[in-house]
């Protein structure tokens, strides 16, 4: 006999302003139930699970939890102003019989020491002290709203085999098509305010859907022929007839509000990129090439052949020096040693991990027309901004809201708009599939599939990677990277692991309660914030080094000249020494610049 539901939530509403938002969904959760929670963006999954962990109360609809369990909710932007460091914030969610141990083993499996101030933290920081929090006391439900949200791959895999592992009830939303096919075992679709349960994993979820909206069409159909029908009826029937037939005229306005009321699945993005002329066949040629950082190796003795047309993924740790390589590849960066060789006609654009460059004070439509009027032109092809703001499911109502107002899934969407739009040939990727739910990740990905340039993508998004790239070039630790032909779990086949994650320091006796603060204490300091001298240096230097080239590329030319020594020998010795002066600054810029974006890729993790 089947045990009781530990919770379950029956026909919720819930209305924000004058949208419904939720008009009658249903969730239940046993004993040890994996369950998925998926829907578009703004479907109302956080609010449904806010819902079920009593942190919102729903307009109407009946909520039931189990006396004497216990549950956890992982927020998306978890607040841990209240507590002084990590290791606080995680032991405040245990209870009297928990172990206290198991909030400092968390934190270190994490890549933390508890010791880190909370009000100094990194985004990945806050998400795996948060996730810390919600694990310890291995309670009867846990409710994850994103868990893999600015995790790295080690700590994606670990966190997967940590929940593996637990006898606690998830349910979970997430845009990681991998975390969610390994864990779940029931799926609920969140649609147009109702959910739909197919007991089942989320692999079989996508097929299971367009056969639902493959059947609500047919359905619709139907209705407009039926409608047809009564319409006929109502023109061309006799009028006595009409008049005794009141119940059918009752019905014929009853199928019109049906077909009024009927709220459609929400559009899907268009996306098509503007594609340049094509690039010469060999696109980047890179030959044993070296960087470091004092003497940390970054690359050491790399070598790559990018011909057009190829995929090529970048997988590693966060502070590996994924973005340090391509930098090299992309030319942006010079190698201590070694060549890299670009090829002719090279036309390429970049998306941001981060959405630094959008200014949140700009409107949606001057970002996307970079503030030239009301069209956008892709290719050869003139669109009015509206139109194209469409494509990417944004309303012509939205034109003037300036980007401090949307959602982080927007502002992704407004990234890749924006990159899309220009023309191209070689497409680099930093971390693409940040924030875009998992219809705009199936467009994004079929758009790649269709793309004939070349694409070099820095992702942590495993499916996305098996989807999308032909070879994986894998930190191997100690500044060594190899390329391995497939995609991230051709990789694994061949390499026989992922990537191990990185952890911090620790006792090798397990702390009981009373001496967890001055193990905390006896931790290595973490710095996890960039101060603002280091901040500004590292958005200025690009330009500084970029001038120091120029110079030094100036002063080579003076001294290419063979007559010159002859002619002014004073000119020869003070360019010399200029240039000597020049290359020295240009290194130490280059050498600064790198000390600070390892450091930075280390915060953010």
């Amino acid at each position: 006999m089947a045990s009781p539901p530990v919770l379950f939530l029956k026909n919720i509403k819930l209305t924000f302003g004058a949208t419904p938002l939720l008009t009658g969904a249903d969730l239940t959760v046993g004993e040890g139930d994996r369950i998925t929670l998926v829907g578009r963006n703004g479907s109302g999954k956080s609010t449904l699970l806010k819902i079920a962990a009593g942190l919102v109360e729903a307009d109407d609809g009946e909520r039931f939890f189990q006396p004497g369990k216990t549950v956890r909710y992982l927020r998306q932007e978890p607040d841990l102003s209240a507590f002084r460091t990590t290791l606080d914030y995680v032991e405040s969610g245990l209870t009297p019989g928990d172990d206290h141990y198991r909030a400092l083993y968390l934190l270190n499996e994490l890549g933390m020491t508890g010791n880190e101030s909370t009000a100094s933290l990194s985004g990945g920081e806050t998400r795996r002290a948060a996730l810390a929090h919600v694990l310890a006391p291995e309670p009867d439900i846990l409710l994850l709203d994103e868990p893999t949200n600015h995790l790295d791959l080690p700590a994606i895999e670990w966190l997967e085999s940590e929940l593996k592992s637990m006898k606690s009830a998830l349910v979970l939303i997430s845009h990681d098509r991998r975390f969610l096919e390994n864990l779940s075992r029931t799926t609920v679709w969140l649609d147009r305010g109702v959910t739909r349960t197919l007991d089942r994993g989320f692999s079989h979820f996508e097929g299971w859907r367009d056969q639902v909206l493959e059947e609500e069409e047919r359905e619709l159909v139907k209705l407009d022929r039926k409608i047809e029908a009564e319409e006929h009826w109502m023109r061309y029937g006799v009028t006595a007839r009409r008049k005794r037939n009141v119940r059918r005229v009752d019905l014929l306005a009853d199928l019109r509000k049906s077909k009024r009321e009927h709220r459609g699945p929400q559009g899907t993005v268009k996306m098509a990129a503007a594609e340049a002329d094509a690039s010469s066949k060999l696109v980047i040629e890179a030959k044993s090439i070296s960087k470091s950082f004092g003497d940390r190796p970054i690359v050491k003795d790399f070598s790559i052949r990018v011909a057009r047309g190829d995929r090529i993924g970048i997988v590693g740790p966060n502070g590996a020096g994924k973005t340090t390589l391509l930098r090299l590849l992309t030319g942006d960066l010079a190698p201590d040693s070694g060549t890299v060789k670009l090829g002719l006609s090279l036309d390429m654009q970049t998306l941001e991990q981060k959405r630094d460059s959008l200014d949140p004070e700009t409107t949606l439509a001057d970002a996307l027309t970079e503030g030239k009027g009301d069209w956008v032109v892709i290719g050869e092809e003139k669109r009015h901004v509206i139109g194209y703001m469409k494509d990417f499911l944004f309303s012509p109502e939205q034109a003037r809201t300036p980007l401090s107002a949307l959602s982080g899934g927007e502002r992704g969407r407004v990234m890749l708009a924006r990159a899309l739009a220009k023309p191209s040939n070689m497409l680099v990727l930093d971390e693409p599939t940040n924030d875009l739910d998992l219809e705009t990740l199936d467009l994004l990905e079929e758009l790649l599939g269709d793309y004939k340039g070349t694409i070099i993508v820095i992702s942590h998004d495993r499916d996305f990677l098996d989807r999308v790239v032909a070879s994986v070039v894998m930190s191997e630790g100690d500044g060594r990277w190899l390329e391995y032909a497939g995609g991230y779990t051709d990789m694994l086949a061949q390499r026989g692991k992922g990537v191990e994650a990185r952890k911090a320091e620790k006792s090798a006796v397990a702390p009981k309660k009373e001496s967890t603060p001055s193990v905390a204490a006896s931790a290595p300091k973490v710095r996890s914030k960039l101060s603002f001298k280091d901040k500004h240096a590292l958005e200025t230097l690009p330009g500084r080094m970029d001038q120091l080239a120029e110079e030094a590329k100036r002063l080579h030319a003076l001294l290419d000249d063979p007559g010159l020594y002859a002619r002014d020998p004073k000119l020869f010795a003070s360019t010399t020494e200029k240039l000597t002066a020049t290359e020295a600054a240009l290194a130490a810029a280059e050498e600064e610049w790198l000390r600070l974006e390892m450091l930075r890729e280390e915060i953010e993790g």
